[in-house]
């Protein structure tokens, strides 16, 4: 083979592998909760690809939603038709509803993808929903007031509620379908997110401006560590090194595991909430409810690298990830 021969071909090559690494940058889903509307991001080159409605389904009260771990289904809370919603991604296409009731807010799919749990959050109780039918199995009253978020244990065992009308949060038997135990936390819990592996737990307090570590296997509350204020959404990186808060004053604060320390605050847009990591925990996707914007953070830098215009009132970030939260 000759050397401009060889040379053309690798540079065919090179493209193409490149192209291929752009392909698989996963994207990034942003429901907007007064839009009625879902942003796509495309994490590649942190433009809006595309805007999803549920085929114009969906109402002004978009609350969360979650992905599954291939990216092809999203589950969205519509709070303004009381309902709970099964999308197709590519298509935009409703594939499943069913109805939840009022006040619904957060949701989460389980690590092994087959339960849905949703925090009914004026109901006072969790409703958990089957996958694939689309049927819910189980409605779970908690001891605590107001549950907004729901965090399963990486194990699939637990079902965590945080409750913001009464300071605490709800530990939920999966097997027995039944709180077994409450946890009391700082001050309104918020956004929760457990480390890999582990049985430690961080929880955002947004009256207390911090983070509560929770060992959870002791059910019990070990130390906050202060952050800016009015902490509201956390995430964790996926090698469990650190802890990313987003602060309701217009931040993300940095924590360091070893220490538990913050080690950075980074500005970003008004009233940041949740958040999202890329698999490769490279770059932190925020959403900036009053600023109808998500901010990107590169972790390595620990800067805002991108502002992306998105719809109004943004609720937060879900990225699919190519292992379940528990790998």
């Amino acid at each position: 083979m000759s050397i401009p021969h060889f040379t053309r071909l690798a540079t065919v090559l090179i493209g193409a592998l490149a192209a291929g690494v752009a392909a698989a940058a996963p994207l990034a889903y942003v429901p907007n909760q007064k839009s009625g509307s879902i942003s796509v991001i495309d994490t590649a080159s942190d433009k809006v690809v595309r805007t999803l409605s549920a085929e114009g389904k969906l109402g002004d009260r978009v609350q969360a939603i979650d992905v599954d771990a291939r990216g092809t289904t999203l589950y969205v809370v519509d709070a303004g038709h009381e309902q709970l919603l099964a999308v197709d991604a590519a298509s935009d296409r409703v594939l499943r509803t069913v109805a939840i009731g009022a006040d619904a807010e957060g949701v989460r799919l389980a690590p092994d993808g087959r339960m849905l749990a949703v925090c009914a959050e004026g109901q006072h109780q969790v409703l958990l929903v089957d996958a694939t039918s689309f049927a819910i199995s189980a409605r779970i009253k908690v001891r605590g007031r107001n549950p907004e978020h729901c965090e399963f244990s990486p194990d699939g065992a637990f079902l965590v509620t945080s409750n913001e009308g009464s300071n605490d949060l709800d530990v939920i038997d999966l097997a027995t379908r039944a709180s077994t135990d409450t946890i009391a936390t700082a001050g309104h819990p918020r956004g929760a997110a457990f480390l890999p592996r582990s049985q430690v737990l961080y929880v955002a307090q947004e009256s207390a401006n911090g983070v509560d570590l929770i060992d959870f296997g002791a059910r019990s509350k070990v130390l906050t560590i202060a952050t800016a204020e009015r902490a509201a959404g956390v995430s964790v990186a996926p090698n469990g090194q650190r802890i990313y808060v987003a602060n309701g004053s217009g931040s993300v604060s940095v924590i360091d595991v070893a220490s538990n320390v913050v080690i950075r605050e980074i500005s970003v847009g008004k009233r940041p909430w949740n958040m999202a990591l890329t698999p490769d925990g490279r770059k932190l996707y925020v959403a900036n409810g009053r600023s109808n914007s998500v901010s990107v953070i590169d972790t390595g830098k620990l800067a805002v690298v991108a502002e992306i215009a998105v719809g109004e009132l943004p609720w937060g970030v879900v990225i699919p990830q190519s292992k379940s939260r528990g790998d």
